[in-house]
């Protein structure tokens, strides 16, 4: 009963089962408010008595009242969250001047145990400035002028980023006409690599511009995010595309690439032991080489299939290091099909090595880092093979 006691001063608004990405209000800027002399450290705490409430604009003085107000509400969550945490911490047996978010969320699952699967619904305790949203700053100064040129559209900050991205489209188009112009050949298109990420949905969109949007503005807005990032040099503004999408929750996590190791010349390799279906490779790729491809001996035409060759190369193709790496492969089993696809997927995990972590990501998706586990069905008794029936006649 006692633990029941000290969980009661828990701050009410803060546990709860949403989550929501917001900040607190912003600061106002001195030179529109006249501040009194006890402001706060982190300038948030307004004395309309003290201002010059005669260059104040009613529109102002109300926007001042309504910032004042949610700022003290605030400042009274945030010392109820303090309290809590400190409770949590003295339960917990560890220091509270050292206890971070982390802790908090450990020690709710510990204090708390849910079997709920939505993890939303489970009880939880953030931070003021998670819970509650942020607030616009003043939009116009003390004689009711708007400071944003768009102020009269009624959502400036959406056809701000409109605009830029307009700009940052022709930007884009100079730097390869810039690059065309000069004849360098050498340097190629650099496409922003998008794969296991998608936009942010329009509530998120609402978060980061502060303001409502409708649906077919949310449309456009990603339709224009998509068109810019098909541009051939995309890439160069990958940082501000990525602020707009966010990693798929089901991505599968690449696994751990081993290190390159060196022979005697210096030179790097790596090797990789696989199998399909009865068929097992033994592969060894080699850096700073030439193309070369040995397959027990033999060059590619060990294979005698065009399709069994292509499922070779399509990996040092598809990675971009056909002709710089050699590749030395020995496999033994029944069945052509088999034995390339063992050393195409050898060739692959191997070849990981030697890429960054993006080819890595697109070789995944491409299939070129998985096992394929399928193998012949066997023939079943009473019937002429693995699915095939005999032929039933009635006479």
């Amino acid at each position: 009963m006692a633990v029941l006691r000290e969980l009661v001063v828990f701050p009410s608004k803060c546990l709860r089962g949403v989550r929501s990405y917001f900040l607190s209000a912003p600061l106002f800027q001195n030179g529109f408010l006249k501040l009194n002399e006890s402001v706060s450290k982190d300038g948030h705490a307004l004395d309309l008595e003290q201002s010059d409430t005669k260059k104040i604009s009613k529109a102002m003085k109300s926007y001042m009242e309504r910032a004042k107000i949610h700022d003290n509400f605030i400042k009274q969550q945030l010392h109820e969250y303090n309290i809590g945490k400190r409770h949590l911490a003295n339960m917990m047996g560890k220091d509270p001047e050292f206890f971070t978010q982390a802790d908090v969320d450990e020690a709710i699952r510990y204090l708390f145990p849910s079997g709920l699967f939505d993890p939303r619904a489970r009880p939880m305790m953030k931070h003021p400035d998670e819970i509650y949203p942020k607030r616009k700053a003043a939009e116009f100064d003390v004689n009711g002028r708007p400071y944003h040129s768009l102020f009269y559209t009624s959502k400036p900050n959406y056809y701000t980023l409109m605009h830029d991205l307009a700009v940052k489209f022709k930007q884009l188009d100079r730097h390869e006409d810039k690059i065309i112009s000069r004849g360098i050949q050498d340097q190629k298109p650099t496409e922003l690599f998008l794969f296991g990420s998608e936009w942010i949905p329009k509530q998120k969109v609402e978060n980061v511009l502060l303001e409502t949007l409708t649906d077919a503005q949310y449309e456009n807005l990603i339709k224009t995010f998509e068109r810019f990032s098909q541009h051939p040099y995309s890439a160069l503004e990958k940082d501000f595309i990525m602020q707009f999408r966010r990693q798929l929750a089901a991505q599968v996590e690449i696994q751990q690439v081993p290190e390159l190791m060196r022979d005697e010349s210096g030179r790097p390799y790596m090797t990789y032991n696989t199998r399909r279906k009865t068929s097992n490779a033994a592969v060894k790729v080699i850096g700073q080489g030439t193309g070369v491809i040995s397959i027990n001996g033999n060059d590619i035409h060990f294979f005698q299939r065009e399709q069994d060759k292509k499922q070779i190369i399509f990996p040092l193709q598809f990675s971009d290091m056909l002709g710089k790496v050699d590749v030395v492969a020995t496999v033994d089993g029944c069945g052509t099909s088999a034995q390339s696809g063992a050393i195409r997927l050898g060739i692959s995990m191997c070849l990981r090595s030697f890429v960054n972590a993006e080819t890595i990501e697109r070789m995944r998706l491409a299939g070129l880092l998985s096992f394929d586990p399928r193998t012949r069905e066997r023939k079943k008794p009473g019937q002429a093979g693995a699915r095939e029936k005999f032929t039933w006649k009635k006479r």
